[in-house]
């Protein structure tokens, strides 16, 4: 009966093993690795927007909201509201965390269609200073970034939820031994 519970935790532990290895190797890598040796994750938002010059050159990730997409002559505009990122560099949801907005500009063609209002971006680039634009009636002055990489993440469904869940079951099984009836694991997309 001893030997018959150890199996079923190795196979459990192995199982939650397997899960992990599983749900990290889909997990997108958000710094490219010919760029993570340049990029000063600790540089906030508030750092440039308050001492954009003392930041002139350095190589930051922001993110946030596509707010609006433009293509000019010679490069694609972003303009993107600020949202803090979570451990893994995603945005956070929630619009009220904002600190200002910035702007991201794209020297290669980038089709702003790829880029629709409201999508979700993680922005990695250098700080060139500041771009003062229109918002409705009053001057605005962005931090402005010349895009290295952009991270676009997938839509956030209503109400916060991820379209990807997982979920990992066991039971206890009858028939007289008593035993351990079994574990289960799934991904749902």
């Amino acid at each position: 009966m001893h030997c018959k519970r150890s199996s079923d935790r190795a196979v459990l532990a192995l199982t939650l093993l397997g899960m992990l290895i599983f749900v990290s190797s889909c997990a997108s890598e958000v710094i490219p690795k010919e760029l993570e040796g340049q990029v000063d994750c600790k540089v906030t938002f508030l750092q440039l927007k308050e001492a954009p010059a003392t930041y002139t050159g350095r190589m930051v990730v922001l993110g946030g909201e596509v707010l609006s997409a433009k293509r000019g002559n010679d490069s694609t505009r972003i303009e993107v509201l600020q949202l803090p990122l979570d451990s893994s560099l995603e945005p956070v949801p929630d619009r009220t965390t904002s600190q200002g907005r910035v702007l991201a500009i794209q020297k290669a063609f980038l089709d702003p269609a790829t880029v629709p209002v409201g999508t979700r971006v993680t922005i990695i680039g250098e700080m060139t200073g500041t771009t003062t634009l229109p918002i409705d009636d009053v001057q605005y002055t962005y931090p402005t970034l010349a895009l290295r990489h952009l991270k676009v993440w997938e839509r956030v469904q209503p109400g916060g939820r991820s379209p990807m869940s997982i979920g990992i079951g066991g039971g206890v099984g009858g028939g007289g031994g008593g035993g351990f009836g079994g574990i289960g694991a799934g991904v749902g997309f």
